[in-house]
């Protein structure tokens, strides 16, 4: 695995016409896999879920934080990535376990694993009353053309996204990264084309990765005069807490937390983002019971 860290660039191209975000994220989803013992192929499906979602989370603002939940038909089930406008991302899938045979293109068959029937949802927690709620089919399973998608329908932005994870033999992740360009208004038709043709030929984003281009250097590779505007570093970070478990085990109420007194000697609850165990002794859920009883 490379030792590179993690960062993610913003930029503009064409006099400020377009958007260009690209992302390394190599470590990030190796930190997951490592926690979550995914899979080859999971591996695959939920790295290319967080970079999409380290990328959107850069284009929010102060503690603003986006949620993406990938519901398909296929064995993985859902996919969860949350990241925040820090650089901070977290993730899980429902099942670490799925690993199919390659696709006809050999490669890692995502689509596979995700399935091509079912939804994106993407919540955007504004500091509003109501979080922003988009959604959109899926359209492929394959990841990258469904965000092209979900710009396209749920923000009415034109953009290219591009998102790859090449495992090693070894399961481990060797690179995971992606980018981002979105279309504003005022491009020329001619325009247009370039960008639609740059990217066409444009080799996979692992490939460019494993050959050591640069960030900048891939942006350049879609939008040659591409002006990189700031970087931040991508990382992993939980907000699980054993205070955060106490006041879930609360909300549980009475009958529930009598159920787990009653017929375990110590409860244990995982986090589902960073697998973290929190042990409860009977003593101390009869402690959270008296609490859920003066509520």
């Amino acid at each position: 695995m490379s030792e590179e860290k993690d960062r993610l660039i913003r930029g503009t191209a064409m006099d400020g016409k377009v958007r260009a975000f690209a992302v390394r994220t190599t470590q990030l989803v190796e930190e997951l896999r490592r926690r979550h013992d995914t899979y080859p192929t999971a591996t695959a499906a939920m790295g290319r879920t967080l970079t999409a979602a380290a990328m959107m989370g850069s284009m929010m603002k102060g503690k603003e934080q986006l949620t993406i939940q990938v519901r398909g038909d296929g064995p993985i089930g859902q996919i969860v990535a949350v990241a925040n406008a820090g650089g901070e991302v977290r993730g899980y899938v429902h099942n670490p376990h799925v690993h199919l045979p390659s696709n006809s293109l050999g490669k890692l068959d995502v689509a596979g694993v995700v399935g091509t029937s079912g939804f994106i949802h993407v919540i955007k927690d504004l500091g509003l009353k109501e979080p922003y709620r988009g959604s959109v089919p899926i359209v492929s399973g394959e990841l990258g053309e469904d965000f092209t998608y979900y710009f396209a329908v749920s923000e009415q932005t034109p953009s290219a996204v591009g998102l790859g994870v090449l495992v090693d033999a070894d399961s481990s992740v060797n690179v995971a990264g992606g980018f981002i360009i979105q279309l504003l208004p005022g491009l020329s038709d001619a325009e247009i084309s370039a960008i639609e043709q740059a990217v066409g030929q444009l080799p996979s984003v692992t490939s460019m990765l494993d050959q050591g281009l640069s960030l900048e250097e891939m942006l350049k590779r879609i939008v040659p005069d591409v002006h990189v505007l700031d970087e931040m570093e991508i990382k992993f970070a939980c907000t699980c807490s054993r205070e955060r478990v106490e006041k879930t085990l609360i909300s549980l109420g009475e009958s529930e937390l009598e159920q787990l007194i009653e017929e375990e000697e110590t409860t244990e609850v995982v986090c589902d983002f960073c697998r973290e165990p929190y042990v409860f002794t009977r003593a101390e859920l009869k402690e959270l019971l008296e609490q859920a009883k003066s509520k």
